[in-house]
């Protein structure tokens, strides 16, 4: 079994930055991809960024330029650096380990972007 911890949600103002954690315990392999999605209200989860134990990434259109996603593979935790913070990033964060065989979730973090 995987669990993942996501952490460094906050309230930010626009512009401003936040960094958020995903620390992954259990069995984790090479072939994993991990990867952050977020949820806004009444909307439906969205892929934000995925990185491979290679680090190779993945960006969503409304994020490149101003996301980061890194990977410690020693520390089995990925990361995301949040800059330029926009009011439509505010969303509910949710980490994902994926392998060939299964799919596993975190329990999210809240970002709020509010003046």
């Amino acid at each position: 079994q995987v669990q993942l911890v996501e952490s460094g949600g906050d309230l930010v103002q626009p512009g401003g930055s936040l960094r958020l954690s995903c620390a992954a315990s259990g069995r984790i392999f090479s072939i994993d991809v991990m990867g952050w999605y977020r949820q806004a209200p009444e909307k439906q989860r969205e892929l934000v960024a995925t990185i491979t134990s290679g680090g190779s990434t993945n960006y969503a259109d409304s994020v490149k330029g101003r996301f980061t996603i890194s990977r410690d593979n020693a520390k089995n935790t990925v990361y995301l650096q949040m800059n330029s913070l926009k009011p439509e990033d505010t969303a509910v964060y949710y980490c994902k380990l994926r392998r060939p065989s299964s799919d596993y979730w975190g329990q999210g973090t809240q970002v709020t972007v509010s003046s």
